[in-house]
């Protein structure tokens, strides 16, 4: 009964929900800096906000994991901050689906941004907005197709973690069994066709995902400064 994986699916879309919410404050002003700066850390900059792209996602959740040992700072910070430790809970997931998904946030948002390039800016300034100003109301929606293509490929990216997940949050039923976890599981005891079914969820989600994101780079391409 796919009833019994309601469980992982809700709290798969609360993580990857999250995540996105959270990599779109980190992100936007990250990749502004990237688009903009002249500065000679951006390559360096750029390479760690990569990472994640090229290490396998076991690398990525075994120094996550830790980084969030009780004993180390970070998790000793969180232990005494709220009592619980970061490993094996859902806000060990979130921290792990940050950083595993912090490039496909970033990279979208940046090379929008410079395609939106300094002279709506400018123009923006001559008439005394400031740059916050500047930014919400010509920069930001003139790079709308990269704050959507980010937005949903992080979602997506998150939905399908499953390394980074299984080392941070191991399979704990309603605390931190995503569905991809879920979907090793019903495998691993031969039960194919819960297997099945949420694989097929998966597979039309995604292709729902990427036919969404080329459909919106369409109808919103980013207008050229």
């Amino acid at each position: 009964m796919i009833l019994a994986d309601l469980a992982p699916l809700w709290l798969t879309a609360r993580l990857a929900g999250l995540t996105t919410l959270i990599l779109l404050a980190i992100g936007t002003p990250l990749a502004w800096w990237l688009a903009h700066t002249h500065s000679r850390a951006k390559v360096f900059v750029e390479t760690i906000t990569a990472l994640p792209l090229v290490l396998p996602p076991t690398v990525i959740g075994f120094y996550l994991l830790i980084a969030m040992n009780p004993n180390a700072p970070l998790g000793a910070a969180w232990v005494s901050l709220t009592g619980t430790t970061l490993t094996f809970s859902f806000a060990g997931l979130v921290v792990g689906s940050i950083v595993y998904s912090l490039p496909f946030m970033v990279q979208p948002l940046q090379s929008a941004f410079e395609m939106v390039g300094r002279r709506p800016l400018e123009a923006a300034a001559t008439l005394r907005a400031s740059p916050f100003d500047a930014f919400i109301s010509v920069a930001a929606p003139m790079a709308l197709r990269g704050f959507i293509s980010g937005s949903v490929l992080t979602f997506a990216h998150t939905v399908g973690e499953f390394g980074v997940v299984l080392m941070v949050g191991g399979n704990i039923p309603g605390r931190t069994r995503v569905i991809s976890i879920a979907i090793y599981e019903h495998v691993e005891t031969i039960d194919y066709a819960q297997a099945h079914a949420l694989s097929a969820i998966l597979l039309v989600f995604s292709f729902l995902v990427l036919l969404l994101v080329y459909g919106l780079n369409r109808r919103f391409p980013v207008q050229v400064g």
